[in-house]
C-alpha cells in the first residue's frame, strides 16, 4: 500500500506532469486527491484507467493526506501549506513560497537527500533554472571546489505556465500568417525573439529569477562563500531551458577529468561530440529525466587550467519542477 496522496495545481503544466510521472514511475499511492482553483473545481481527470473529479483547493483539503504536491503558485503555497502540515501531510512545494525559510528543506535528491529528514512539515523544491545548473555542477564541485560561478540562462515558455507555452505557439501562427502576435502571458513577443527574463527587477539592476538562482545554489550548496552571477534570458523554446555555465575551480581541472566525473553522475547525460559539432538541444532533453552536458572545454582565460565552460540543457517541466518533487516523495515513502 502506498500513501494517501494530494496534488494542489493539478490542471497547471506542472501539475498535469506530476500525473505522468507518477505513472511513469509507479510511484505507490492508495488514495489520490486532485486539486485546483475554484475555476477548476468539478473538472474531470481520466488517470490510471480512474476518473478523479478536481475538488477546490480550501484549508480543508488534506483530511487523512500523506503527502502533498504543491505546485499552485507562491501566494496559495504560503495560504493553504500550513494547512496541509497542520493536518499531518509532508508538503513538497514547487513555488518559492519556502525556499528560503531556513525551517524548510531546499532539495535536490541527486545533491542534498539527507536534507529531507531535517523537514518540519514543509520541502522547498528548488526553481526550476537552478536545479537544471547545479545537477552537473555538484560532482565537479565534490571532487574539486566551484570558487565562482557565471550562469547565462536560455528559459523556456513552459516555466511562466500552459498560457505561455500555448501563447508562443499562437504568437508563431500569427506571425508566420501576416498577423501581429497577440501578447498576454508575456510581456513581449516570444515568437521569434528573446528577452531578459520576465520577473521583477531589483534596486541591483537583477532580476527575480537571477538572483533566486544565487540565493539557492548557496543553500542547497551549503556553501554561503561561492561568488554566483546570472543572467536570465527568456527564448523561443517550449519546455527545455538551457544554460552556458563558466566555472572557476579551486585547482587544476581538465575537460577529460570533467567528462569522467559527469559520465557517471546520476541524473547526468553526457553529449559532447565535438567531432559532429554535437552537443544538447532543448529538442534534446524534452520528455527526458537526465540534464544533458556537451561544450565541455577549457576556459582559456584563467590561468592554471582552474577554469572551465559547460553547456546544460534540461526539461523545465520534469526534472526542473514535477520529476524533482515526485523523486522527494520518493525519498519520504
Amino acid at each position: 500500500m502506498g500513501c494517501n496522496l494530494a496534488i494542489a495545481g493539478v490542471t497547471g503544466a506542472v501539475g498535469q506532469e506530476f500525473l505522468r510521472i507518477i505513472e511513469e514511475r509507479d510511484f505507490l499511492f492508495s488514495s489520490l486527491k486532485v486539486l485546483a482553483s475554484s475555476r477548476s473545481a468539478g473538472k474531470k481527470i481520466e488517470f490510471k484507467g480512474k476518473t478523479y473529479i478536481v475538488e477546490e483547493l480550501t484549508k480543508k483539503s488534506f483530511a487523512g493526506i500523506d503527502i502533498a504536491l504543491f505546485s499552485a503558485g507562491a501566494e496559495r503555497s504560503k495560504e493553504f501549506a500550513p494547512a496541509a502540515v497542520e493536518a499531518g501531510a509532508v508538503v513538497v512545494d514547487n513555488s518559492s513560497a519556502f525556499r528560503m525559510d531556513p525551517s524548510a528543506p531546499l532539495v535536490i535528491p541527486e545533491i542534498n537527500p539527507q536534507k529531507i529528514a531535517e523537514h518540519k512539515g514543509i520541502i522547498a523544491n528548488p526553481n526550476c533554472s537552478t536545479i537544471i545548473g547545479i545537477v552537473p555542477v555538484w560532482p565537479l564541485h565534490k571532487a574539486n571546489p566551484v570558487r565562482r560561478m557565471i550562469m547565462s540562462t536560455y528559459q523556456a515558455a513552459s516555466g511562466a505556465g500552459t498560457s505561455a507555452m500555448l501563447e508562443l505557439e499562437s504568437q508563431s501562427r500569427e506571425i508566420l500568417d501576416g498577423k501581429k502576435p497577440t501578447m498576454k502571458a508575456f510581456p513581449y513577443q516570444i515568437a521569434f525573439n528573446c528577452f531578459s527574463h520576465n520577473s521583477s527587477l531589483g534596486p541591483n539592476g537583477y532580476n527575480l529569477e537571477e538572483t533566486k538562482m544565487v540565493k539557492e545554489t548557496r543553500k542547497i550548496f551549503d556553501c554561503a562563500e561561492i561568488a554566483i552571477t546570472c543572467t536570465c534570458i527568456r527564448i523561443a523554446v517550449m519546455r527545455a531551458h538551457c544554460e552556458s555555465i563558466n566555472l572557476e575551480f579551486t585547482n587544476s581541472i581538465t575537460p577529460d577529468e570533467v567528462r569522467d566525473l559527469l559520465s557517471t553522475a546520476p541524473g547526468v547525460t553526457v553529449l559532447d561530440d565535438r567531432e559532429h559539432n554535437r552537443f544538447p538541444m532543448p529538442i534534446d532533453a524534452t520528455g527526458k529525466d537526465d540534464i544533458f552536458v556537451g561544450r565541455i572545454r577549457q576556459d582559456e582565460s584563467l590561468p592554471e587550467n582552474r577554469g572551465i565552460n559547460i553547456w546544460v540543457a534540461g526539461d523545465q517541466l520534469r526534472k526542473g519542477a514535477a520529476l524533482n518533487a515526485v523523486q522527494i516523495a520518493e525519498k519520504l515513502l
